[in-house]
């Protein structure tokens, strides 16, 4: 209770507990409090501390006991950014763990305000965030966004929808080990949101990887690659011939993700699903036709199914082995890869990749 008494404070001289618990309150004020920044024009003291009370809260980060984490708000709109006052200085840490959350569609900076003073914070309780905090809980990875303050974690925008997290990682760790990463999803779908956050375990391949990789087309999609907390900054002069080495390896994870890159179509071709000789039989193919159509008729409307069977002399036809689908739009199809690729579908991993519309229009299905 006292936090909302605290206003009345400085009124009631003759209370005795109340002026020491607003000089205590101020003298920990440094402590509490945590800059908050690139918040969206929509943001508003009230969204603000709803939002941090709500995922402090799942991140088991408020250890003052039940209640909101949040105290007091304020924002500056002309710089979109706010400090935001936590009840004690062990949560005001915790919250430190939250650099790069996603608020209102944009991913927020989480740092220290100007006037902390960290040798003095220490005699007021935790400086660190808590090593045990529920990160993934709000689609955070423990050792990447969350909890570092430093200017080296990397935005990488601009990744094709249908990209695996093995495949970015792939890509990124060219250039040495990853120390986190977090590629981030939507909370409801869990499909991708075509961006992700990456540090490196040396960080002085930062520099190198952002320069390597920013600009890179992939698909239908150009990367952005920067640091998430500036702008791109320019690497210094005696790393010019490292850069070179750089955009050699970006070379070879062209020709690496060859295969993966195919830009988006109507069509998905669908492989370790069915064998030849489950197509021999009239009636099977008919199930398995119905079948495919209900279960990939869950992500968007199905124009057609083909699936080559084999040919009445015993001959493997083009395509045997392989079920093409043929949705209305692209946004289906891509749903449809997304949700269908590494499926386990009679003990086989499934593999699914867009197919060319004109190939499939002229009925060739040897690709």
């Amino acid at each position: 209770m006292f936090p909302n008494m605290l206003p009345l404070a400085g009124q009631f001289g003759a209370l005795p507990v109340m002026p020491v618990q607003a000089m205590t309150q101020q003298a920990t004020r440094h402590a509490r409090r945590v800059y908050v920044g690139g918040l969206p024009p929509t943001a508003n003291e009230q969204s603000v501390a709803t939002f941090f009370s709500h995922v402090m809260s799942a991140i088991g980060g408020n250890t003052a006991g039940p209640g909101d984490a949040v105290v007091n708000v304020y924002i500056n709109h002309e710089k979109k950014f706010a400090f935001v006052e936590m009840r004690s200085v062990e949560e005001a840490s915790n919250a430190m763990a939250l650099d790069g959350i996603i608020f209102e569609g944009a991913p927020v900076k989480v740092r220290r305000p100007s006037d902390y003073n960290p040798s003095l914070a220490a005699t007021l309780g935790p400086s660190q965030p808590n090593p045990n905090l529920n990160l993934a809980a709000v689609g955070l990875t423990p050792g990447s966004a969350g909890g570092l303050e430093g200017p080296d974690r990397i935005f990488v925008g601009g990744l094709p929808y249908y990209f695996t997290e093995s495949q970015i990682r792939e890509l990124l760790e060219s250039f040495g080990p990853l120390r986190g990463f977090d590629l981030v999803k939507d909370r409801e779908t869990g499909n991708s949101k075509g961006y992700a956050f990456c540090v490196y375990q040396d960080l002085s391949v930062t520099d190198i990887a952002c320069a390597a990789l920013n600009g890179i087309k992939m698909g239908d999609k150009t990367l952005t690659v920067r640091r998430a907390n500036q702008g791109a900054t320019q690497p210094k002069p005696e790393q010019e011939s490292v850069l070179l080495h750089a955009q050699q390896q970006i070379a070879l994870q062209r020709l690496m993700l060859a295969p993966n890159v195919t830009p988006a179509t109507k069509v998905v071709c669908l492989t370790q699903v069915v064998t030849p000789d489950e197509l021999k039989d009239d009636d099977d193919y008919e199930d398995i036709l119905e079948d495919m159509r209900m279960e990939c008729g869950k992500f968007g409307s199905l124009a057609n199914i083909v699936i080559p069977r084999p040919l009445p002399s015993g001959e493997m036809a083009p395509g045997v082995g392989k079920v093409f689908l043929e949705y209305i739009d692209t946004e289906s199809a891509v749903k449809a890869r997304q949700g269908l690729n590494g499926r386990k579908f009679g003990g086989n991993e499934v593999v699914a990749v867009f197919y060319p519309e004109n190939k499939f229009g002229e009925g060739d299905y040897s690709g």
